[in-house]
Order: structure tokens, then sequence, then C-alpha cells
């Protein structure tokens, strides 16, 4: 498992800053490498390059690059408003870590800065004649660099902050964190009993903030279950909102010294959601786009459908489930309940979609591919969805025809008309 100071790096380094802040260190070691091997330059080489041509080819860098960036990020911010408007807010975060824009600005403010500092080592006469060669080779690798960036950029821009993009880059964390729980149903630990078999001995365990939990450091549990001989008992997973006043955790039998503030310690607490380890806050937020996309202002019900689709595909992950490993006897851990999944899958667009036959019947649709899953718990689903989805329709559409349709679908699932 992701240890929590390897969880809070991962979350550190994708912060835009955090990668220009290394690409311009290391465009500044660049620019001054020219002195430390000066020595080894053959001393004939320098008249064969022009003593200005060093000087002019970085002040179009510099003031190129500062215009670029500049326009960069302009266009930045405005995918991060278009997401936020006509997407949902809760994407703009996706947006925000994509590596191809940290990528791209990076390179540019470390084009300007490389050549900034070569300007004034210039001017200086920190670099010698022999420097300027150096100098002048990596400043034609560095616009190889930026020309190739600049394609990149050009191809980029062309779906940054559109809604078909930022769906799929929902859907992709959304199946990443599926994945991860599907190898790691119980985070690595064993499946958490009912409550009635847990030992009345176990001591709650209570939250000191409130917000929502991102990450569990199970490694760090199992440690202090080993050292106390006991065991714990994880409540709330990831993406589950806690308080104060309700237990997180039971731990059993610990004789560990500060064991509530330690075991405290190993869970995360934000107030918004993290994709990482909830598989279920990527499945709201493809929802929520779906939602929105049926709105009357907006009136987009091709993207609900295709949302309809993505839930399929996700749920098809979901379906295998894999022999857990238990790495740590001595934790129990709550799952993620299939029951949940399309909860949050599908309540939302079926109730929003309601007076939209064309959303009821790719709904209907997608609940008759899931039912022939053969994971527990998929054809039960799909039929109440489908049963609840064909309710909020009747009551919605306004002729008979439509919901003759939908009856139709429905019947192939096995709900017959008046359940």
């Amino acid at each position: 498992m992701i240890s929590g100071w390897v969880w809070a790096f991962r979350q550190f380094s994708r912060r835009i800053w955090v990668r220009a802040s290394l690409f311009s260190v290391a465009a500044i070691v660049t620019a001054l490498v020219a002195v430390v091997v000066t020595p080894y330059i053959p001393a004939g080489l320098p008249t064969k390059i022009g003593s200005d041509a060093v000087d002019n080819i970085l002040g179009i860098i510099a003031s190129s690059m500062l215009a670029v960036t500049t326009f960069s990020l302009s266009t930045m911010i405005s995918a991060y408003s278009a997401a936020t408007s006509n997407v949902t807010p809760r994407a703009t975060r996706l947006i925000m870590e994509d590596t191809t824009t940290q990528t791209v600005l990076s390179t540019f403010v470390g084009s300007f800065l490389f050549s900034l500092v070569g300007i004034i080592a210039l001017s200086t006469g920190l670099y010698g004649d022999r420097g300027r060669v150096v100098l002048f080779a990596v400043t034609i690798l560095v616009i190889i660099a930026i020309v190739v960036t600049l394609l990149r950029w050009i191809d980029h821009l062309s779906r940054l902050g559109r809604v078909t993009e930022t769906t799929e880059r929902v859907e992709a964390a959304a199946a990443s964190a599926m994945r991860f729980r599907l190898q790691n149903p119980y985070l690595g630990g064993r499946p958490l009993p009912e409550r009635a078999a847990i030992p009345p001995t176990a001591r709650p365990i209570f939250a000191s903030d409130i917000g929502y939990v991102q990450h569990i450091d199970t490694r760090a549990l199992s440690t202090i279950a080993e050292e106390g001989s006991g065991r714990i008992y994880v409540l709330d997973i990831p993406g589950a909102f806690v308080d104060p006043t309700r237990p997180i955790a039971l731990a059993d039998r610990l004789g560990v010294d500060d064991q509530d503030a330690r075991i405290r310690g190993c869970f995360t607490i934000a107030g918004v959601r993290s994709f990482d380890q909830d598989p279920r806050f990527g499945a709201v937020v493809l929802t929520e786009i779906a939602s929105r996309a049926l709105s009357p202002g907006i009136n987009d019900p091709g993207t609900a459908i295709d949302v309809i689709g993505r839930a399929v595909r996700l749920l098809a992950i979901w379906r295998e489930p894999l022999e857990a490993e238990i790495e740590y006897p001595r934790l129990f851990v709550a799952p993620v309940k299939v029951d949940d999944l399309f909860d949050d899958l599908f309540t939302p667009i079926a109730r929003d979609g309601a007076a939209t036959v064309e959303i009821g019947i790719r709904l209907q649709k997608a609940f008759r591919t899931l039912s022939r899953f053969s994971r527990d718990g998929y054809a039960e689903n799909a039929r109440r969805h489908s049963r609840e989805a064909l309710k909020r329709a009747e009551v919605a559409l306004a002729i008979d025809a439509d919901r003759r349709r939908l009856r139709e679908l429905a019947h192939d699932i096995g709900i017959e008309e008046g359940q």
C-alpha cells in the first residue's frame, strides 16, 4: 500500500509550480554549465562562430518566451473557467494536474530563465570566447525543445477544457481508482465483519477534523496493530465524510502508547474528496457532468448518453473481483459496495433525465447489459435501477408511446408492468 508520506509527496508533486520550479533550476544550471566545460573546448573553435550569434538568439528567446508564457497562462485559466462552468467544478482539479500543460508551461518558463541567465553571464564576460561555443550548442538544443513543445501545445490546446476531453479525464481517474481498489478491495487488510461480530472490547477512535477521508495509511495502521498485538477495524474508507461525533475506526486490545493520536494520524482528512483511493468520487463527478448537461440552460442529452456509456465501462472493470492478498492480517477494512456505485452512477441521471425519452432508452439498455454481468449484486442492482428509472420516466414523459418503449426495454431485464 501507499504510505502516507508517499501519498503526500504525490499530491505535492502534482502542483504546477513544483514542476515549473524544477525546470527553472535546471535551466539556470544549464546556462551556467558552459563555465565549467570551457577549459575543455579547443582554442581555435570560437573563431568559427560569430561573437554576436549567441547574444542575438538569447535575446529572441527571452522576449518570445515571456509572451508565449503569458498567453499560455491566460489560455490555461480560460480552460479552467470553461471546465467549471460547462462540466463541473470537481473536474477542474484534474485539468490543473494535467502533466502536458504543466510540462509545456515549465518548458517556456525554463527557456526564458535560461536565456535571461545566459544574457547576464555574457554581459559580465563570465563565459569567455570558448564558453560561448558551449552556450551556443546548448541554445540550439533549447530551441529544438521549444519547437517540439510548441507543436505539442498547439495540439493540446484544441482539446484543453472541452467537455469530452474533461469527461475522458474523469473516467480515466475513476477507472484508475477502481482498478486499485479491485486489486486491493480491503487496502491490504481483511474484510470488515458485521458490527455485531466486532468484539465489544474494541475502543472507538474519533476523527479530530470534519471533512472527507482522502487517504488511509494502512501500512502504518498495521504497524500499530502489530506493536500492540491487537486489531484495528477501519469503519470509514476514502470518500467518507467524517466528524468528531462518530468513530472512524475501532481498536481492540492494543497496548500502544498514544494509540488514538497515532491511529488518527493515519487518516488524511481534507475539505474535498480525492480521486486516488476513492472510485465513488469519480462516479459522482461523472454523473455531475451528465446532470449539468441535462439542465434546461445547457440541454445537452448527448453528453448524458456519453456518460451512461462510460458508467457501463467503469462497472465492467469492477465486475471481475480478484483474489485479495492479505498483507495486514490485523487490519480490517470496509469494502466499496456495488450498491453504492450503482447509486452514484445512475440515480442522478435517471432523476434529471426522466422527461427525456432517449435518456430513458439508453439507461434501460445499460441496465440490460449490466444485468448480464456475473458479479454478485449486478443483476439485482440493474433490475432495481431499471424499475426506479421506469417509474420516474412514466411520471415525467408526456405521451404513451414513449412510456411503452421504455416498458418493453425494462421487460427484457425482467421488470413487469406495475412493479
